[in-house]
């Protein structure tokens, strides 16, 4: 099978798999107690008011019907209407975006620029107390709650040292862009930048940073007791250029798949962060939705998530079967 038929193969897997999360988020409305009429009926409406909104709102008609019309809107782009804010679902869920994005891209970062330098010294000093040092903080990262660590970090570094913001998001990586081209002063946009997102993106890259450590960690291990490592020390080679051009080459494939896959995780598991951190993207936009069963918004905020994590997967199949060919055969 050819590179170009592999990833049309996974990409359309991944429409089905689209169209089974639409489907999925389409019936917990009908399966979820309590009627979306009753979010935007007055209390005191009579019964004639309340047929007239269910049929302005399509939901007088059969179930089939509804779900045609629900898809066929969807594939035009049009998530609906969201009558408790009065805007458009389109909108208000793009909108929010890129604030999680980036969220995720710098919990990301963060996770990778500790986790495998620390997992390639902790296979290479084996048994020693850097070695159990990155293990114990590896077990530290997944048994931690991030809601918690995220107070923790608020209660420590924003309210006890006033070092970073306690919450929102004042200053965007695209303010940060801008000052690059004298919009506005770099040194002070970066830092106004890093105040707002250093503690969400460590809370919630935290967990991913103690897997990609674990991870890397047993794949050095593995890779370093091999034949072509213990050939390339004999022949003198230095022994940094042995582990990072060699070794951790090779042990970088897996990684990069838990990469991929954790940050489409990353994506849609950003709800609570988000919330801890007061953070404007589609987390805190779920919540405020589920709170005031806003159930347009609800949807589409959950079919982009869906979406987003879906996107990363067929990314990451690509990337994998660039890097080994194999796979395309497997």
């Amino acid at each position: 099978m050819s590179f170009g038929r592999f990833v049309l193969k996974r990409s359309l897997q991944g429409l089905g798999v689209v169209w089974g999360v639409v489907t999925v988020v389409f019936a917990l409305r009908f399966v979820t107690p309590g009627s979306a009429i009753n979010a935007v009926a007055p209390l005191d409406a009579d019964q004639e008011t309340r047929q007239a909104i269910a049929a302005e709102l399509g939901l007088d008609q059969p179930l089939y019907v509804q779900y045609g019309q629900y898809v066929s809107d969807l594939l035009r782009g049009d998530m609906g209407f969201s009558y408790i804010r009065g805007q458009e679902v389109a909108g208000l869920v793009f909108a929010r975006l890129p604030a999680t994005v980036e969220l995720a891209l710098a919990a990301s970062v963060v996770a990778i620029v500790l986790s495998i330098p620390l997992g390639v010294l902790s296979a290479t000093r084996r048994n020693e107390p850097v070695d159990y040092g990155a293990t114990l903080l590896s077990l530290g990262g997944i048994s931690t709650p991030n809601f918690w660590l995220g107070i923790m970090l608020i209660l420590v570094f924003a309210v006890e040292f006033d070092v970073f913001n306690t919450s929102g998001r004042g200053v965007d990586v695209g303010d940060v862009a801008l000052s690059l081209i004298g919009a506005e002063p770099f040194v002070g946009t970066l830092l106004a930048w890093l105040a707002y997102i250093t503690l969400p993106a460590i809370a919630l890259g935290t967990y991913f940073m103690a897997l990609i450590t674990r991870l890397t960690r047993s794949g050095m291990l593995d890779e370093l007791s091999k034949g072509y490592v213990q050939a390339a020390q004999a022949k003198g080679l230095p022994q940094t250029l042995v582990r990072y051009k060699h070794a951790l080459r090779n042990t970088l494939i897996p990684v990069i798949t838990v990469l991929g896959l954790q940050l489409g995780t990353l994506i849609g598991g950003a709800v609570i962060t988000e919330a801890v951190f007061s953070w404007p993207g589609l987390g805190t936009l779920v919540i405020e939705s589920i709170n005031t069963r806003d159930w347009p918004v609800l949807q589409g905020s959950l079919i982009v998530i869906g979406t987003s994590f879906v996107f990363v997967n067929v990314l990451v199949d690509a990337v994998y079967a660039y890097l080994d060919p194999q796979v395309v055969n497997d």
